[in-house]
């Protein structure tokens, strides 16, 4: 398997309850290494930006609503086929339909307060990556 980076995102009702940790333990116990990581306010502008591929969704407003409701930890994480690895250990969006052990099976409050996001290919990790870090920001 590859190496490879994917982006993730603690939600604002992760970091609400100090999850972060936990959630990154999870992410390291499973293999992968955070190579860049800030805590941040997700500005309007940017979450509808970053959301905009569901922009003619009913539920957009409510993300963009949400994702700026509090602060959020961005990070970029490397390890053997990452993206995959990520996916996971997040479960499935829906927590009710999620893993036992994964992150949303574990802290996530329903399907929208989900505690996390992640990367669904290279090419979106990529571009998430970016759009968020600058090269120099990532450390591996």
């Amino acid at each position: 398997m590859p190496t490879e980076r994917t982006f993730s995102i603690i939600k604002p009702d992760a970091t609400r309850r100090n999850l972060t940790g936990r959630i990154n333990a999870k992410f390291e116990e499973a293999g992968l290494r955070i190579v860049a990581q800030k805590r941040a306010r997700i500005s309007q502008a940017q979450a509808e930006a970053f959301y905009g591929v569901h922009r003619e969704r009913p539920f957009f407003g409510g993300l963009v609503s949400f994702m700026t409701s509090g602060p959020v930890v961005l990070q970029v994480l490397e390890g053997e086929d990452a993206i995959a690895a990520n996916r996971r250990i997040m479960g499935a969006t829906d927590p009710k339909k999620a893993d036992a052990g994964t992150i949303r099976a574990e802290f996530a409050e329903d399907i929208e307060a989900n505690s996390v996001h992640g990367s669904d290919s290279a090419e979106n990790a990529a571009t998430e990556i970016a759009f968020f870090f600058r090269p120099e920001e990532i450390v591996g």
